[in-house]
């Protein structure tokens, strides 16, 4: 089948400093920033090893998630940066439809992604305009999306967007692919999302990083956390 519209993957990275608010009562700040860094590195490689891509673009104003984008060779920007997540893809798909750009958004929180998981969101494409949508685990969140052409949908995030996703495509005519894919689904916000990331053991700089911490479940030790005397 052809498209006309080669994709490019966009991440938006809010800065380090502010990252993964949720881990804070088992996490330090710097241990908290260090887990989204590194998160981020794997997810940038996953991309960066994805020859079906055409780009990556990293939204973010943060130093250190540029200067990892650049190593990864993703262009970077600072529009829509300031302006959450939802601004962040607004802005990124405005820029991509300029371009003739079809768009694939996923977070810098999926360690697990790998090439065949994005070749499966490339493959279920159809003809454009298309949606194609990867929930997260619990089916609140939506994880990565693939928009063709990149504005077809107006996207809106938050803990609860997957379902007003569907909705939102469907109000433009798009019939919305769902796919179910575990490694994408399971994004890491919480303690116990750091102890089923652990339980899976799949090889990546992530999964290096918490068995160097000494981390076993959503009980164990973390950086930054009190342990009891």
């Amino acid at each position: 089948m052809r498209h006309d519209n080669p994709i490019c993957a966009v991440v938006p990275v809010k800065e380090m400093a502010a990252a993964k608010q949720r881990l804070s009562e088992v996490l330090s700040p710097a241990a908290r920033q260090a887990l989204a860094c590194v998160m981020l590195e794997d997810v940038l490689g996953t991309l960066a090893a994805t020859p079906e891509l055409t780009g990556i673009l990293v939204v973010s104003s943060d130093p250190v998630a540029t200067a990892m984008a650049q190593r990864f060779g993703a262009e970077t920007t600072i529009d829509g940066a300031h302006e959450g997540h939802t601004g962040a893809i607004r802005a990124a798909a405005a820029l991509l439809k300029r371009r003739d750009r079809a768009m694939l958004t996923l977070p810098g929180d999926i360690p697990l992604v790998t090439p065949d998981d994005i070749r499966h969101i490339i493959g279920a494409r159809s003809e454009a305009p298309s949606f194609t949508i990867v929930p997260a685990g619990d089916e609140q969140g939506s994880n990565a999306i693939l928009c063709s052409p990149a504005n077809a949908v107006p996207l809106r995030f938050g803990e609860n967007s997957f379902f007003p996703h569907l909705t939102a495509a469907r109000e433009r005519g798009i019939e919305p692919r769902v796919l179910r894919l575990p490694c994408i689904g399971l994004d890491i916000d919480t303690a116990d999302d750091l102890a089923e990331f652990r339980r899976v053991q799949t090889p990546c700089r992530t999964l290096e990083m918490l068995e160097h911490w000494g981390f076993r479940s959503s009980a164990g030790f973390l950086p930054g956390r009190r342990r009891s005397a």
